[in-house]
């Protein structure tokens, strides 16, 4: 499967310089977006949409960084979205399902119930119910029964693509998920926010203390938090600089550099 990298948001927080990263993944079957990055109706409405949350991450609210406008400047319609996978429910990575209404849109049932269904008092203040008031085809998925490169579950996504898999990762969120796509040569782990900057897995760059800071306030398990590090790391560091068949390219949705380098190597 053909993959575009797409930065869907860009968020200028006092120290850090963040972006939105969403894949854009051709299959036979139509388009599949991970993640959505910041919407049109977001753009138009920060306040409402985004919340007060906007203040902290600072985001630009640009219409050209917007996935519908960069599907659309690769030449395809927005209806050719058939499908979109999410991370989690977050602002900056939901805003944009908005924009292809007639998409699916895929996450695990503990994301749905923790922000849709019935949420904490807690995830009531965290959430923006307005970036899913029109109504999306919501599709939940369990992934608890297979393990896939050591993680515990994992449920590959056959309905929408062979080689789409859905890693259920909590621990930044309620049913936070990795999405791992396989293009062929190799296959790709979109970490979501399991980690923010690449210092948390290289081992060797120092991670901005408002980085970590944030991390740690936004999340709703700490301990899992730091687990996942931990596996996240073990993987990037035995298959960063291996050949393709060593294991996924690893990066998160709002690091830069892991950005750009997946970028590259499309």
């Amino acid at each position: 499967m053909k993959v575009h990298h797409l930065n869907c948001g860009t968020m200028l927080l006092p120290t850090a310089h963040l972006v939105c990263h969403v894949l854009l993944v051709e299959t036979a079957g139509g388009l599949v977006l991970v993640d959505s990055g910041l919407g049109l109706e977001d753009v138009a409405d920060p306040r409402r949409r985004f919340g007060p949350a906007r203040h902290l991450v600072r985001p630009v609210f640009r219409a050209e960084e917007t996935a519908a406008h960069q599907v659309e400047r690769l030449g395809f319609a927005r209806d050719d979205v058939r499908h979109i996978v999410l991370t989690h429910v977050d602002a900056d990575h939901i805003g944009g399902i908005a924009d292809f209404p007639h998409a699916q849109v895929h996450l695990t049932a503990a994301e749905a119930l923790g922000s849709m269904v019935a949420p904490s008092r807690r995830e009531r203040l965290r959430y923006r119910p307005a970036q899913w008031a029109h109504g999306p085809k919501i599709v939940e998925h369990s992934p608890d029964g297979e393990r896939w490169l050591g993680f515990a579950a994992a449920k590959e996504l056959d309905s929408i693509a062979p080689g789409i898999v859905l890693v259920s990762l909590p621990g930044h969120t309620r049913g936070h998920a990795c999405v791992a796509v396989d293009t062929g040569t190799r296959w790709l782990l979109h970490a979501g926010d399991a980690f923010y900057h690449h210092g948390t897995v290289d081992g060797r760059t120092p991670v901005p203390a408002a980085l970590r800071a944030m991390e740690t306030l936004v999340a709703w398990d700490r301990r899992r938090v730091r687990d996942n590090h931990a596996r996240l790391a073990e993987l990037y560091r035995r298959t960063d600089s291996g050949p393709a068949d060593s294991g996924p390219a690893v990066f998160s949705a709002h690091d830069p550099v892991l950005y750009e380098k997946a970028r590259a190597g499309a």
